[in-house]
C-alpha cells in the first residue's frame, strides 16, 4: 500500500484472544457478537498486528512489535490468550527481504504485552535484549513512566522484559505529545486506551493514513460508543476518536487497524448518519 511517497506494508506476529465482553465494553453481547464470533469462554480471536512504513528517506519503521517468542515456554500464558504464531513477525519481514537489522525505528503505541512483546528477545543467558539491535524506540514519555509504576488496574498488561532493557542500553526515545519524526511522519497522542497511548500518521502528496493502535482496535470498534473496557479513561477515548473522525472523513484518510484479522485498512465512512468502516 502506498500514502504518496511512503510504503506501508501491513504485518502480524499471530493471533490471539481476549474477553469479548472487555473488548466492547457498555455494548451489550447481543449487538456486538453480530461482528465477532467467540470461543466456549466467550473470547474473541484478534490478530497481533503490526506496521511497517518504509520512508522516501530509506528508512525502515516498525510500528509495534507483537508478542514475540519470549512466551511460549508459559503455558499458562499460553492457555490464557490462547496464543498462536504459526507466521511471526520475523516471518513477515523476511517476506519482504528484511531482518530484524534492517529496521530503524520501533514506534510502540504503548507497551502492552501484546504490542511491545516483541521490543526484546531473550539472549543466549536468558535475560531481554533489544530485539531491533540498530534501532531506536519511540515512546511516550507518559507511558513510559505509566510502564514503570503500574498500579493494580494495568500491572497484568505491562511486562518489565518487553521493555526495561531499552532504557538500560539507552535505545530509547521519549517524547511529548504530537512529535513529526521526520517529515510526513508524526507521532500523536490520543490518551484513553492508556494516558500515554499514541497513534501515527502517515501524510503524503495529499494522502493519509491513521494508525489506530488500541484507539480503535478492529472496524467493529469504529462507532463511537465502541470502546474497550481495557481503556483506562474511555472518555478521553471517544473525545479522540470524534475529533479524529472529522479529518478522516474529510480527508478521506485510511485507517489502520491493529488487531482486525480479516480488514487491516479502510476509510471512514456513514450509515444511517453514524461512523463505520468501509473497506478501501
Amino acid at each position: 500500500m502506498r500514502v504518496g511517497k511512503f510504503e506501508l506494508h501491513l504485518l502480524s506476529d499471530g493471533v490471539f484472544r481476549l474477553d469479548g465482553g472487555a473488548m466492547f465494553g457498555v455494548v451489550p453481547k447481543t449487538l456486538w457478537c453480530r461482528h465477532e464470533d467467540v470461543d466456549d469462554k466467550n473470547r474473541v480471536l484478534l490478530d497481533l498486528g503490526c506496521l511497517l512504513i518504509q520512508t522516501p528517506r530509506g528508512k525502515n519503521v516498525l510500528v509495534d512489535a507483537g508478542l514475540s517468542s519470549k512466551f511460549e515456554s508459559d503455558p499458562k500464558f499460553l492457555k490464557i490468550y490462547d496464543v498462536r504464531r504459526q507466521r511471526t513477525l520475523k516471518d513477515e519481514l523476511k517476506g519482504r527481504g528484511l531482518t530484524p537489522d534492517d529496521i530503524d525505528l520501533v514506534i510502540n503505541t504503548h507497551l502492552h504485552f501484546d504490542h511491545a512483546g516483541g521490543d526484546t528477545e531473550f539472549a543466549a543467558d536468558g535475560k531481554p535484549e533489544p530485539a531491533f539491535k540498530r534501532a531506536k524506540y519511540v515512546v511516550q514519555r507518559q507511558e513510559w513512566h505509566d510502564a514503570n509504576h503500574p498500579h493494580e488496574r494495568n500491572a497484568a498488561s505491562y511486562l518489565a522484559e518487553n521493555y526495561a532493557v531499552l532504557g538500560e542500553r539507552g535505545v530509547l526515545e521519549l517524547v511529548e505529545g504530537d512529535v513529526e519524526l521526520e517529515p510526513g511522519l508524526k507521532v500523536v497522542r490520543t490518551g484513553g486506551h492508556t494516558l500515554g497511548h499514541q497513534g501515527v500518521l502517515i501524510e503524503s502528496e495529499g494522502q493519509a493514513a491513521f494508525y489506530l493502535g488500541d484507539t480503535v482496535p478492529t472496524r467493529a470498534h469504529v462507532p463511537l460508543p465502541y470502546i474497550m473496557s481495557y481503556d483506562l479513561y474511555p472518555l478521553d477515548t471517544l473525545d479522540f476518536k470524534k475529533r479524529l473522525y472529522e479529518r478522516a472523513l474529510k480527508g478521506e484518510w485510511i485507517l489502520l487497524f491493529d488487531h482486525d484479522r480479516s480488514l487491516r485498512h479502510a476509510k471512514l465512512g456513514l450509515a444511517d448518519g453514524r461512523y463505520a468502516a468501509k473497506a478501501d
